[in-house]
């Protein structure tokens, strides 16, 4: 009968997200972390994340697991309930957020993709991110998916463009480039920086809501003010200021 009663409480004991559920999908019986959860690197090494913010078990998110966040990652509780602490929680997205499971969080996943994207962001895969025929799509249609948000939606289709600056220029290689190398060579199509579709205002604002992101002005450069991939709604809700957008 304890074996019968022991086995009956297995699946109730494992470890749950708790606390923050950000970066959390329900599966139906659980929440679980989604694949942009950890979909960044740390900013200091794994090994320091570790030390600075231990697993309440032995087991770190990882996509489709529920394994208990570190408190520390965000709040200054031992134990769980748990009020999120926004200032830890913004030290922990500046170091640790792989470690912490809060990638999507970041500045460079944490922004809105196109309301009718050519493929389902929600399904994007790691291999998807780094491959040359999906990138750029990515990049125009799903920029949160793959950490894609500060490149204006242009990116280098293949990783390495950089490696040799003189590509861009050498003679032999324009085709190339300008394919594969869009973002290192100056080669972005013009609808990424276009200011056709613009919503900036025309100077009958006197003040524009604060912007509520902290990459606004990378996002500008790199044409996100008159991007007409996103809604006027959208570019307004993150860069009202930085857009002036009324």
């Amino acid at each position: 009968m304890l074996f019968i009663f022991s086995f009956l409480l297995v699946p109730f004991t494992h470890a749950v997200i708790s606390g923050d559920l950000n970066c959390t999908s329900y599966n139906g019986t659980a929440f679980v972390y989604t694949p942009a959860a950890v979909a960044c690197s740390n900013a200091i090494s794994d090994a320091s994340c570790a030390v600075l913010y231990p697993a309440p078990n032995t087991d770190y998110p990882a996509a489709g697991n529920d394994a208990e966040r570190a408190y520390a990652c965000y709040t200054t509780a031992t134990a769980t309930p748990a009020a999120v602490v926004q200032d830890i929680k913004t030290a922990a997205l500046a170091n640790c957020a792989k470690t912490c499971g809060l990638c999507c969080q970041t500045d460079d996943y944490s922004c809105p993709n196109v309301a009718y994207p050519r493929l389902n962001c929600a399904t994007i895969t790691t291999s998807q991110c780094n491959s040359v025929a999906w990138r750029t799509i990515i990049a125009t249609d799903c920029p949160s998916a793959c950490g894609f948000c500060n490149q204006g939606g242009c990116v280098d289709a293949v990783t390495n463009c950089a490696n040799d600056l003189s590509i861009c220029n050498t003679v032999g290689m324009q085709d190339f480039v300008n394919t594969y190398c869009q973002k290192t060579c100056g080669r972005c199509p013009s609808t990424t920086a276009s200011s056709s579709g613009s919503t900036a205002s025309s100077g009958t604002c006197t003040s524009y809501a604060a912007d509520s992101s902290s990459s606004c002005a990378a996002w500008a450069a790199n044409g996100f003010c008159t991007n007409t991939f996103y809604t006027a709604a959208q570019r307004k809700a993150r860069c009202a200021t930085t857009c002036k957008l009324c």
